[in-house]
């Protein structure tokens, strides 16, 4: 005879038992958090102030927004929760996938399907380990009240290789539903960057199920991967696309110095690892020039690093004197910052919230308007940038 837990418990311990088992499923949310105004700032055109949403996250990577309001949220450590509007967070969901975490490996970005309100499939990029090597991989699944179901792996990072590093793994839906995945050059492989019989160091595009677009751009060309979209990328870490255009812009890591803002385009190659604004961490020069070598210039670029992480443009009415910006968030710099363009040239970038000394590893735009972050650390949290207080009223902390 099977027995399930609850009829054992049953056996064994009776009413008194079965009441625990209740009363913590119910405890799947935490009691709710009061929000709190941290601070309020000026920055140069806008003034806002920072709100904490919810704390106690594990390295929090990605976030998206449900129609419903609430939060789904990748913590590296391989936990994937629902937070509401208010902060209240649930226990760890459950059906993800088994992730190699290790180094900068783990439970990565994510995004909704175009048709999430229908269908409740979501879409997780991960490490995915394999004997003693790791790739990065996308699983598609339907999402439930209580965990993932139905899963299907869509994408596999060929070859799989040894080390803990430069996964890329953003994903963003282009307007006509296929699917972009940014792939890292796995930091030991640079030289696969310009290989097209290697998936490291590329923006990937595929379909929904998992299929090559019969437009992509390398397909019939002899040995090369037929998901690929652009090359010569060094470690994506952030990825949006261009409200207007709807082309893919993306920042990556430079080594020492030369962080990029790019706009990833069929058949491009963007140089990586032999040209960029920065030095190897040896100290051995790179060329800097691109367009010399046949490559792409970046559209801006950061030397010292800032590491930049997600990126979103903002759209909203909270904040009128940002529309039409990049906002990134900056890992090693701290900051958050703000790209004014003018076309597809940065005209000017704001640093705010530099005096925070929070690791910012997304962006996201909500609902409402307003700007929410990731910061990345043990103790990880979610916060909102939201128009300043009333006057009258104490933007302090209440």
């Amino acid at each position: 005879m099977r027995y399930t837990t609850h009829s054992i418990i049953r056996m064994k311990f009776g009413k008194l038992a079965i009441l625990l088992v209740t009363l913590a499923a119910a405890a799947a949310f935490v009691f709710p958090r009061e929000l709190l105004v941290l601070q309020g700032y000026h920055a140069d055109k806008q003034k806002f102030s920072v709100e904490l949403v919810a704390k106690g996250l594990s390295h929090p990577w990605g976030l998206a927004f449900l129609p419903d309001g609430r939060m789904l949220v990748t913590e590296r450590g391989g936990i994937l929760r629902l937070i509401r509007a208010d902060g209240v967070i649930s226990s760890p969901l459950l059906g993800v996938p088994i992730i190699h975490h290790y180094g900068q490996g783990g439970l990565l970005g994510l995004a909704l399907d175009p048709d999430f309100k229908n269908n409740k499939i979501v879409y997780i990029a991960y490490s995915e380990p394999e004997w003693r090597t790791s790739g990065t991989a996308v699983v598609k699944a339907t999402l439930e009240e209580w965990g993932l179901v139905k899963h299907q792996v869509i994408f596999r990072q060929q070859p799989k290789v040894n080390g803990d590093g430069h996964y890329g793994a953003r994903l963003v839906f282009a307007k006509d539903g296929t699917l972009f995945i940014t792939l890292g050059d796995r930091q030991q492989y640079a030289d696969q960057a310009q290989q097209l019989s290697s998936h490291m160091g590329k923006v990937i595009r595929i379909n929904k199920d998992g299929t090559v677009p019969k437009d992509n751009p390398f397909i019939g060309i002899e040995g090369a991967k037929p998901e690929i979209w652009s090359y010569g990328h060094r470690n994506i870490q952030g990825a949006a696309l261009h409200p207007d255009t709807g082309k893919l812009w993306l920042n990556e890591h430079g080594p020492r110095g030369g962080d990029e803002v790019n706009i990833a385009e069929a058949t491009k190659n963007y140089g990586w690892p032999n040209a960029c604004y920065g030095s190897h961490y040896s100290g051995e020069e790179i060329p800097d020039a691109h367009a010399p070598h046949g490559y792409i210039e970046p559209i801006y670029y950061w030397n010292p690093s800032i590491a930049p992480s997600g990126m979103a443009f903002y759209t909203g009415d909270a904040f009128p004197q940002w529309r039409g910006s990049i906002l990134i968030g900056a890992l090693a710099g701290e900051y958050l910052a703000r790209l004014e363009l003018d076309g597809e040239k940065v005209r000017h970038e704001e640093k705010l919230l530099s005096g925070m000394g929070k690791r910012i590893r997304d962006v996201v735009q909500g609902p409402d308007g307003f700007v929410y972050l990731l910061t990345d650390e043990e103790n990880g949290q979610i916060l909102r940038l939201v128009p300043p207080a009333e006057k009258g009223q104490n933007p302090e902390v209440r």
